[in-house]
């Protein structure tokens, strides 16, 4: 017989803790091999974290609403198939201790570290660089966690408070009032991270927008024409999506500072090209999985990786793996008939682009005989980016880029 203590396992990249959504077993249930035995919640995706033996769940070491860090203790399995009503005391061997795997950011972690006197967790830390808070701004914000340690939610409480303070107060009677005939929707918890990073990302970076048309004419007419062949030879739909995927990721390796984090006083620019897809949710949420290293993918492995995140978004079968890593975003505006928009860079990502709808307009075009007016296809680009690390040259010479790699798809574009 061994007690076997299951930690939380790594989550993906820049994920240091998740919140205890529910136990799916309570103790003394037999629970499987890779069986499901609680939910929880990353402020990216709520995720099932499975059992490594099967066996007998022991003791719950953390309740409903915890917060539990990379690493940390869950539970205590009896495997081996004993009973419950012994104790560890009464076990001759060793407890066993299993921790999965852990990628650098999160081994690195553990090397804690104080600041006068006083311990801040790595997730701190980073927001706390992120909002330009200094050290000694930390150590005057209450903790509410272990040894009145400050706690990502206790930053955030910070953060809204002085935010709150800093705006003109208003009287009592300028507060919303509700009829009897009004309904008051709660905003649920998905809504509030994403309502909390959005303001965030508008407080830490000064946002600039340029837009540019792009003629799409010959990129619509080549997609028509190859989109049942492409279908029966690939096995997936030949999307926009997926081709301005490929123009994009094209015009970033043209502009490689476009992919770049900021963090502090430095720039971080990344090798890997992750793009992010904004993916609108039934529920009216959003999520932004992430095509890992895209520009290494065709054209085909982009439409495949397209429709099978898009489709595990719509049916929360996203891990959290495929939510994180994004060094890049794109929103496709145009879905929604949407002709342009000012995207919110997600931190610490230093741009987003958000693609319109596509609509036949009239133009002139050159010609042999002179300039004319035909019937185009055409879209606008939304690019948005952070003033502090990017100028117009370099934001607006991006969109142009891509625009350029629209308009000339059917001359470089490969399968």
């Amino acid at each position: 017989m061994a007690f076997v203590t299951m930690v939380m396992p790594a989550m993906g990249e820049s994920v240091m803790e998740a919140t205890v959504l529910q136990w799916l077993k309570q103790e003394g249930d037999i629970v499987a091999e890779e069986e499901s035995i609680l939910e929880v919640a990353t402020d990216k995706v709520d995720s099932e974290v499975p059992a490594l033996y099967a066996g007998r769940l022991y003791k719950v070491l953390v309740q409903k609403g915890e917060v539990v860090k990379i690493g940390a203790p869950l539970a205590v399995i009896v495997t081996e198939g004993e009973s419950v009503a012994a104790t560890p005391a009464a076990v001759s061997s060793q407890p066993v201790v299993v921790r999965l795997p852990q990628p650098v950011s999160v081994l690195q972690a553990t090397d804690h570290k104080q600041s006068y006197g006083r311990f801040y967790s790595p997730l701190v830390r980073r927001m706390a660089r992120q909002e330009g808070l200094s050290l000694s701004t930390l150590d005057q914000i209450p903790g509410t966690g272990r040894g009145n340690r400050v706690t990502k939610h206790d930053l955030l409480a910070y953060l809204q408070h002085r935010l709150t303070t800093d705006r003109p107060r208003v009287s009592a009677a300028a507060c919303v009032p509700v009829a009897p005939d009004d309904e008051v929707i709660q905003i649920d918890r998905v809504r509030q991270i994403i309502a909390e990073r959005m303001v965030a990302s508008k407080r830490i970076a000064p946002h600039v927008t340029s837009f540019v048309e792009a003629d799409v004419t010959d990129l619509v007419r080549w997609r028509n024409q190859y989109k049942e062949d492409f279908e029966k030879r690939e096995g997936v739909r030949l999307t926009y999506t997926s081709m301005f995927l490929q123009a994009i990721v094209r015009a970033i390796r043209d502009f490689p500072m476009i992919n770049a984090f900021v963090e502090a006083d430095r720039i971080i620019k990344k090798k890997a090209i992750n793009v992010g897809l904004a993916v609108a949710l039934n529920d009216g949420n959003l999520i932004v999985p992430v095509i890992k290293h895209a520009d290494q993918l065709s054209l085909a492995a982009l439409a495949r990786e397209v429709q099978m995140l898009v489709d595990k978004a719509h049916h929360q079968q996203l891990v959290p793996d495929e939510v994180t890593g994004a060094t890049y975003t794109v929103s496709n505006l145009g879905s929604f008939q949407n002709l342009m928009g000012t995207p919110i860079i997600p931190q610490p990502q230093v741009a987003i682009l958000a693609l319109g709808a596509i609509v036949k307009k009239p133009a002139v075009v050159e010609s042999a005989q002179g300039d004319v007016i035909a019937i185009r296809k055409k879209m606008y680009l939304s690019h948005a980016y952070d003033h502090r690390v990017i100028d117009g040259a370099l934001g607006g010479g991006f969109a142009k880029r891509v625009a350029d790699y629209l308009e000339s798809f059917v001359d470089w574009v490969y399968w």
